[in-house]
């Protein structure tokens, strides 16, 4: 009976053993099942560029990298007046017009970006860029990215009828929302707000412009993307009066399709667009090509980043 005793006992104690590690081992893996929910997990590669074609995106070069871009806009690639010349003139390509985009930009905080940018016949640019909301699950659920985008321009050629440097500078404010759909398609809304120091018309006018854009991004292969932009501007640009009383008017929708090729050092877009200017305030404000007619242009970006991090 003594020797069954002792047995028992260290049965007990085997089995109390068994439970206590047992129960250690649970409670590990709770802690790190709830340590893992914990974490976030952040959508990445929204896009794959600050900008999707003309429309700014979600995205920014990462904190202490520079962007450098490189953008060209052609003529029309068919005016129906210009006859055999359209072939002469290889669909705008060699039309002798190329409005030239030229932009650097930083991110000196994970959140912020800015730039500057020569954008062509005498005008200037420079923004700041703040990533508002990231999407991500875990242990916040945030189903959008946003990012609030705010540009001057001043236009710095002679103009006998501006003398004040103030009257010749304007403003495009732009709230970025994007979500990433799937691993695929991204698609992002883009409400805009222009404003002119001065209005450039007579009158039936107004200092402010608005704007509504839709933007979408689809992977077809890994280093490769269709990419899609649709804007369609709300006010001032029909029947407005100049100073010399001539009626002027605008088109107010812009479209764009383009493929994007992303070859690890660069980023290289193609695209076609109804908008031949190269500036974003004279595409959303001041866009002269028709898509009823056929106005359409080719363009390309070349982008470049590099970080600067020691």
């Amino acid at each position: 009976m003594k020797i069954k005793s002792v047995d028992m006992k260290k049965i007990l104690s085997l089995l109390v053993f068994c439970l206590g590690f047992t129960a250690f081992t649970i409670a590990q893996d709770a802690t790190k099942i709830t340590k893992e929910k914990a974490v976030p997990k952040y959508a990445r590669a929204t896009f794959n560029s600050s900008r999707i074609i003309n429309m700014q995106s979600t995205e920014m070069v990462s904190k202490g990298a520079l962007e450098f871009m490189i953008s060209h806009h052609f003529s029309n690639i068919w005016n129906k007046d210009a006859g055999s010349q359209n072939l002469a003139q290889l669909f705008g390509l060699n039309s002798g017009v190329a409005h030239t985009y030229l932009s650097f930009s930083y991110s000196p905080l994970n959140y912020m970006n800015v730039g500057l940018a020569a954008a062509g016949n005498s005008k200037y640019e420079g923004w700041l860029k703040f990533k508002l909301l990231r999407q991500q699950t875990g242990s916040k659920n945030i189903p959008v990215s946003v990012a609030l985008y705010s540009m001057m321009n001043i236009n710095t050629a002679k103009d006998p009828d501006q003398s004040f440097a103030g009257n010749k500078i304007a403003f495009v404010n732009q709230l970025l929302i994007s979500r990433k759909m799937t691993d695929k398609l991204s698609l992002e809304l883009i409400p805009t707000w222009v404003h002119f120091n001065i209005v450039p018309y007579g009158i039936n006018n107004s200092n402010e412009v608005f704007s509504l854009g839709l933007a979408g991004r689809y992977k077809i292969k890994p280093k490769m993307n269709l990419t899609l932009e649709y804007t369609r501007q709300l006010n001032m640009y029909e029947n407005l009066i100049t100073k010399n009383g001539s009626i002027l008017n605008y088109q107010p929708n812009l479209l764009s399709a383009g493929i994007e090729i992303n070859t690890g050092g660069h980023l290289f877009q193609f695209y076609i667009g109804s908008t031949t200017d190269a500036s974003l305030l004279d595409q959303l404000a001041r866009n002269n090509s028709s898509i009823k007619d056929g106005n359409f242009a080719f363009g390309f970006t070349i982008n470049r980043s590099l970080s600067l991090k020691k």
